[in-house]
């Protein structure tokens, strides 16, 4: 039997903070530390930056992280991966080699490519955007495919002590490792969808140890010094979450379902390169202080095509904020900006250029992601933020320069300018679509990588979600879902995700019979623009909403304040449920929560 696995995340993104890895690797009780840089509008940036500068395309900061922490990484034999090479491994490894030479160690430093399909663009014109169908646009800024585990495992077996991808799925990092250390074979479909979640819980940082969590006062005192996720994987699947001994933070049940639902969509047809996998059954044991146990992961046999993910302009975005204060603020907030927006208009017209494509006014601090369910409009201070989307940047030009004017001509309470004109800068839109896996070959240092042989399928789906009649009691009362459940948001594009979690057993059939999809998609209606799906997941006790162009574009191409839907779960915590008036009375299941 081998030995157990850890596995330690010490960055949920670029820009994620430095305390992480070396938190995790001074340790010393560590086999390998994963880092996750990338997301689709960074590879768009990366892919601009190279095309500035042959050497540039990749996490700049990562070389330095590396000879940093060279001398224990090599003492306590820690190996790395991450995909911090973005669309330039080769000049990633370059730097790495050059900082380690001048520190005299010896660290085998190994390259994974083949993801970058941006120069065989043509090659892949009759592809079609996966929710929309749109053709693929005609320039891109990048394109690029989510690769799996195994060339990362084959890289680990050649001796690497360090291994650079460009774009993979996040969880690949993770898995990668498991199948080079336990020897899973492409066939051992729930061992890899086992290790997929495991990477999945960790890809993200601190969120997995109470970063973010719905029941934050638990761990507001730990913020200073967030604990970084390890995973201590066995060869069976089974693994445990932990974090460093001493860090801040928290590891139990309701932090690790959190992260579990996190940027998910359909439970039971989680869709990676190497497996399908099915986490409906997915089991939460608390096995220690801040430990916590996590089984029943299931898999089965990937699809035929990989992901890939393209970004391009279309056309270009400016914004700004500033501060109103003052009695009828929120009235005097929206003339200002109705007036901006008229006599930039105006201008337009007077000079032959088209309307905006889109504009975009929030009140920020009336609660005005709440939509119809707000309850600020009193307040005396906001921010008014004002974003637009225009085919021509003469356009916005003229937006930038007349956005600042109104401090002088319009309201008094008007302040908070210190940025100067608002900036114009490309509007970035994701395209997403399917590619055959036989089209895109990966490689090792540059030598071409063999996949295992595969029998691919089609996973499952969830059955539709059941909503029985409501079970509440004549004496009832109203509570709101937070006192009754816990989640967490998080997009795929224009997507955006909204697990919801039941506290108690007891609570799940008021909020199967009340948390519908279509009562969701109905108080978020101020943002949901398409469909709204519910699915159960029975194993972590609760559901997922899959809310269709939720996100006004999502990323970079959306003009809101959240357009990755960090609020959204926050939002519907204040949905509404009936419950026995019984449950709020003292030594009732709702006396002491949130």
């Amino acid at each position: 039997m081998s030995d157990p696995v850890r596995i330690g995340c010490g960055a949920g993104f670029w820009g994620d903070s430095s305390e992480g890895p070396s938190q995790l690797v001074a340790t010393g009780d560590l086999d390998f530390l994963v880092l996750d840089y990338l997301a689709e509008i960074t590879m768009s940036l990366l892919a601009r930056a190279r095309a500035k500068d042959p050497q540039a395309g990749y996490a700049t900061d990562f070389p330095e992280l590396v000879a940093r922490l060279a001398p224990q990484l090599k003492t306590h034999g820690i190996r790395v991966i991450s995909n911090a090479g973005g669309v330039n491994p080769q000049a990633c490894r370059a730097a790495i080699e050059q900082r380690l030479a001048a520190l005299g160690i010896h660290l085998k430093v190994a390259i994974v490519t083949g993801d970058d399909l941006l120069p065989r663009a043509a090659e892949f014109a009759d592809r079609r955007e996966m929710a929309s169908g749109a053709p693929l646009p005609a320039s891109l800024w990048s394109m690029n495919a989510y690769l799996g585990a195994f060339p990362i495992a084959a890289a680990l077996d050649a001796g690497a002590d360090i291994v650079l991808t460009g774009r993979c799925v996040d969880s690949a990092e993770t898995l990668g490792a498991l199948i080079h250390r336990f020897r899973w074979t492409a066939q051992d479909f729930d061992l890899l969808a086992a290790g997929s979640l495991a990477g999945h819980v960790i890809e993200c940082g601190a969120q997995a140890t109470g970063g973010i969590a719905t029941d934050w006062r638990s761990v507001v005192d730990d913020w200073d010094r967030m604990g970084f996720p390890i995973v201590v994987c066995q060869p069976d699947g089974r693994f445990t979450v932990t974090k460093p001994d001493g860090s801040g933070g928290r590891v139990t049940p309701e932090t690790v379902a959190e992260q579990i639902v996190y940027e998910i969509g359909d439970p039971a047809a989680y869709l990676l390169p190497d497996v399908s996998c099915d986490f409906r059954a997915v089991q939460l044991r608390q096995t220690g202080p801040n430990e916590v146990e996590v089984s029943g992961a299931r898999g089965s046999a990937p699809t035929d095509c990989y992901k890939v993910s393209a970004t391009w302009q279309d056309g270009y975005r400016s914004g700004g904020t500033m501060m109103i204060g003052g009695v009828d603020a929120v009235a005097k907030a929206e003339a200002v900006a109705a007036a901006i927006l008229r006599r930039t208009r105006r201008l337009f017209t007077e000079r032959g250029l088209a309307d905006y494509r889109r504009a975009d006014v929030e009140l920020l601090g009336t609660e005005s992601n709440w939509g119809a369910n707000g309850r600020r409009r009193d307040t005396r201070e906001l921010i008014l933020k004002l974003n637009v989307h225009h085919d021509q940047r003469a356009a916005l030009e003229i937006f930038s320069r007349e956005f600042i004017p109104p401090a002088t001509a319009m309201a008094q309470g008007i302040t908070g300018f210190a940025g100067g004109r608002p900036s114009t800068t490309p509007m970035v839109r994701l395209f997403s679509c399917l590619v055959p896996k036989s089209a895109v070959p990966a490689f090792i240092d540059g030598q071409p990588y063999v996949p295992p042989v595969v029998r691919y399928g089609e996973p499952l789906r969830s059955p539709p979600s059941a909503e029985p009649p409501p079970v509440v009691d004549d004496a009832s009362t109203t509570v709101p879902l937070i006192a009754l459940a816990y989640g967490r948001s998080g997009d795929k594009g224009d997507l955006c995700n909204i697990g919801v979690l039941a506290r108690q057993p007891a609570f799940l059939p008021l909020l199967q019979a009340q948390l519908t999809a279509d009562a969701v998609r109905r108080y978020l209606g101020h943002f949901v623009r398409g469909r709204a799906e519910r699915f159960d997941w029975p194993g972590l006790g609760g559901f997922n909403f899959v809310l269709h162009e939720a996100l006004g574009g999502g990323g970079t191409a959306s003009l809101r304040h959240d357009p990755q839907g960090k609020l959204m779960a926050q939002i519907l915590m204040d949905f509404p449920i009936t419950v026995p008036r019984a449950w709020c009375a003292a030594g009732g299941p709702l006396a002491s929560t949130p």
